[in-house]
């Protein structure tokens, strides 16, 4: 129908987490003018979540006119704006990813993304990131062993997500950070006997490494221990959160980014540390949810 506003269809084999993503999305007036939202499942066309929303975000200059968002900067304006003074007084209200070329860390992003919630990125490129991204997130590419590059990094960050080990052990100062979220998979390295004990001996090492890190920190932290992970829908199964689940269970890569998240908005005081895989428990109440966590976690585990 001429003059109508544009419908952005998102299919995805389940209706529940597409809803679950977009309970607090909170579109600005011009985007809420010319776009209506239609989330439904689709058995003829199964395609992720996530990917539909990235296809959303790359929809190009246009779309990010509609939404609000400014338009990509051109290669000289970027490198200029990298020259700022790093001195510069900024209110830390960004998430950093440690990782936005790991799916977990760009699904992470994506959810970032729907909340309005201030994003920056460590990428290997950040020109194929800002064309993935956009200017919704700030991408950031350099070594992690270079201080000057993660003070520059961690400017403006109030909480850092780590969507796999092996950051923590370059940070030097944790000053201004007010949170850490970590996703572990030490719960499973343990587990593994073996051969499969072998090639996993490197990555337990660095989990175990960040989860030591984090904790003697001081800084408030969430260490979420997952099962093995895997490429399955989200949103379809519960939850089990019984200590000693994870050597032994899976967990959904979607459900782990969506969980990180969470994480964002149920600060501990100290520290919590948790397992967790699909099971049988739904969870309607995250806060309520985190709060039950916290009260049975020492944060030393």
């Amino acid at each position: 129908m001429a003059g109508s506003a544009p419908t952005i269809s998102f299919f995805n084999s389940s209706s529940l987490y597409c809803n679950r993503a977009f309970e607090n999305f909170k579109p600005s007036r011009t985007f809420d003018k010319r776009f209506s939202f239609t989330c439904f499942s689709s058995k003829k066309k199964q395609l992720g979540f996530m990917d539909q929303i990235l296809d959303y975000i790359e929809g190009g200059p246009k779309l990010r006119k509609w939404y609000g968002a400014p338009d990509i900067l051109p290669k000289d304006e970027i490198e200029s704006g990298e020259n700022e003074s790093l001195e510069e007084d900024e209110v830390k209200d960004a998430v950093l990813v440690t990782d936005g070329d790991n799916e977990i860390g760009q699904m992470i992003i994506l959810s970032l993304i729907v909340k309005r919630i201030r994003v920056k990125a460590l990428v290997k490129d950040k020109r194929i990131a800002m064309e993935a991204f956009g200017t919704y997130v700030e991408s950031m590419a350099g070594d992690t062993k270079d201080k000057a590059f993660l003070k520059k990094a961690l400017r403006g960050v109030r909480a850092v997500i780590c969507p796999n080990e092996g950051f923590l052990y370059n940070l030097e100062s944790w000053k201004g950070i007010q949170h850490v979220i970590l996703l572990s998979q030490l719960s499973v390295y343990r587990g593994s006997t073996g051969i499969q004990a072998v090639i996993n001996s490197n990555a337990r090492k660095l989990a175990e490494q960040d989860e030591n890190l984090v904790k003697a920190s001081g800084v408030p932290y969430s260490i979420i221990r997952t099962g093995a992970l895997k490429d399955t829908p989200g949103g379809q199964q519960g939850f089990c959160f019984d200590e000693g689940s994870a050597a032994k269970g899976s967990l959904s890569k979607e459900d782990a980014s969506f969980i990180c998240v969470e994480a964002l908005d149920n600060v501990p005081l100290k520290g919590l540390v948790f397992e967790v895989i699909n099971g049988e428990e739904k969870v309607s109440d995250w806060k309520k949810c985190f709060a039950t966590l916290m009260d049975s976690s020492s944060g030393e585990a």
